[in-house]
C-alpha cells in the first residue's frame, strides 16, 4: 500500500514538472518534490521486510533518481535559455564542457590579498602512480542525493565496461553506498567514493572526507 501511494506520488510530481516545463503552471513543484523526497529518504532508511516491497522501493527510488536528474538538466535549460534536449546539432551542456576549455585558475599573489582571507580552491584527489583516476563523489546525505549515486553508478559501470568487466546491478551499488555512509558520516560529514582504474582493473574505494580536503 505505502508503495503504491509513493509511486503515485511520483507520477504526480512528474506530471507537474511537465506542466512547468510546457508553461502551464507558473512555477517549479518544489514543495511536491520536497514532500516526495522526505517520503523516498524515510523508506531508504527504514528497512523493509517484505521482499516484493523492498523491490519495488528499489524500482521507484531507481527512477526517482533518473527524473532528478532529467530535471535538473531541463532546469538549467530553463534557467539558462539554453534548449531543453541536446541533439547531434545543440550547444552542449555547460557541464559537459571539456575541461580543457576552461581558463586555469592562478593562485592569488601575497601582494594582492594582504589583509585579505583568501579561500582556498577544494582540492583534487591525486591518484597513484600508473592509477588513472575516472571520478569522485563526495557525499553527505545519500537519500538526497539520488542523482549523485546514479552518476557515481553510471561512471562505474562505465569504466568496468572498458575494461571488459561486467556492470554491477545498481541495487547493490546503492545498498554499498547506503552502508558506506552510515559507517563513515557519524556527524553528517561527507564521505568521497572514488572510482579509478589500474592494470586493466576497476576499484571503488571509500574514505571520509576530513576539514580542508
Amino acid at each position: 500500500m505505502e508503495m503504491g501511494r509513493l509511486e503515485a506520488e511520483v507520477k504526480r510530481l512528474e506530471a507537474e514538472y511537465n506542466m512547468f516545463f510546457t508553461h502551464r503552471s507558473p512555477k517549479p513543484p518544489l514543495e511536491t518534490r520536497k514532500r516526495v523526497d522526505a517520503v523516498v529518504k524515510k523508506h531508504d532508511r527504514a528497512y523493509i521486510q517484505n521482499t516484493a516491497d523492498r523491490f519495488r522501493f528499489l524500482t521507484i527510488q531507481t527512477r526517482y533518481a533518473k527524473l532528478c536528474e532529467l530535471w535538473e538538466r531541463q532546469m538549467n535549460a530553463h534557467d539558462y535559455g539554453k534548449p531543453k534536449r541536446f541533439g547531434s546539432g545543440a550547444p552542449m551542456p555547460a557541464a559537459a564542457a571539456p575541461a580543457a576549455a576552461k581558463p586555469a585558475e592562478k593562485p592569488a599573489s601575497a601582494e594582492a590579498t594582504a589583509g585579505k582571507p583568501v579561500e582556498k580552491p577544494a582540492a583534487k584527489p591525486e591518484a597513484p602512480a600508473g592509477e588513472r583516476l575516472v571520478h569522485v563523489a563526495n557525499l553527505r546525505d545519500a537519500a538526497a542525493e539520488g542523482d549523485r549515486v546514479k552518476e557515481l553508478y553510471d561512471r562505474l559501470a562505465e569504466a568496468r565496461k572498458q575494461t571488459g568487466e561486467a556492470p554491477l546491478a545498481f541495487d547493490r551499488v546503492a545498498a554499498l553506498v547506503k552502508a558506506q555512509m552510515e559507517k563513515y558520516s557519524a556527524g553528517g560529514g561527507e564521505v568521497a567514493f572514488r572510482v579509478a582504474m589500474k592494470d586493466g582493473k576497476v576499484s571503488l574505494t571509500v574514505k571520509p572526507v576530513k576539514d580542508g580536503e
